[in-house]
C-alpha cells in the first residue's frame, strides 16, 4: 500500500514541479526542461527530481545551479499545491536516457544504411 501512495505522490510532484519551472521560475540560466521523471523515498523526505535539458554541457550546469538556488521557492510553491505536513527535499539530476536513446537510434540507422548499401 505504503508503494502505490509513494508512486502517486511522485507523479503529482513531477506534474507540479513541470509547471512551475515552466511558469514561476524567472531564472535566464533555465533553459528548455523537461521533468523526465521524480523517485520519491519510502518516508516521502526526499524527492529525485530527473530532467532533460536541451543544449550544450555548459548550458545544462548552469540550469542545474539555477535550480538549486530556486529550489526554496520551488519547495514553498510545491507546498501551496500539494498539501503535505513536510515537502521532500529535492535533488535534481540529469536524465541521459534521452539523448543514449538517440545516440542508440542514430547508430542502427547507420548500421541499416551501411547494409542496405551491400
Amino acid at each position: 500500500m505504503a508503494k502505490i501512495r509513494v508512486g502517486r505522490v511522485g507523479e503529482q510532484i513531477k506534474k507540479e514541479l513541470s509547471q512551475i519551472i515552466q511558469t514561476e521560475l524567472k531564472d535566464p540560466r533555465i533553459g528548455f526542461i523537461t521533468v523526465t521523471g521524480v523517485e520519491v523515498t519510502g518516508d516521502l523526505s526526499q524527492a529525485k527530481v530527473f530532467l532533460s535539458v536541451l543544449g550544450n554541457d555548459e548550458q545544462k550546469e548552469s540550469t542545474l545551479k539555477a535550480l538549486a538556488s530556486g529550489s526554496g521557492f520551488i519547495r514553498s510553491e510545491l507546498g501551496k499545491r500539494i498539501r503535505f505536513r513536510h515537502i521532500p527535499e529535492l535533488v535534481f539530476k540529469f536524465d541521459s536516457s534521452i539523448e543514449y536513446g538517440s545516440r542508440i537510434e542514430t547508430i542502427l540507422e547507420q548500421i541499416n544504411n551501411g547494409s542496405t548499401r551491400q
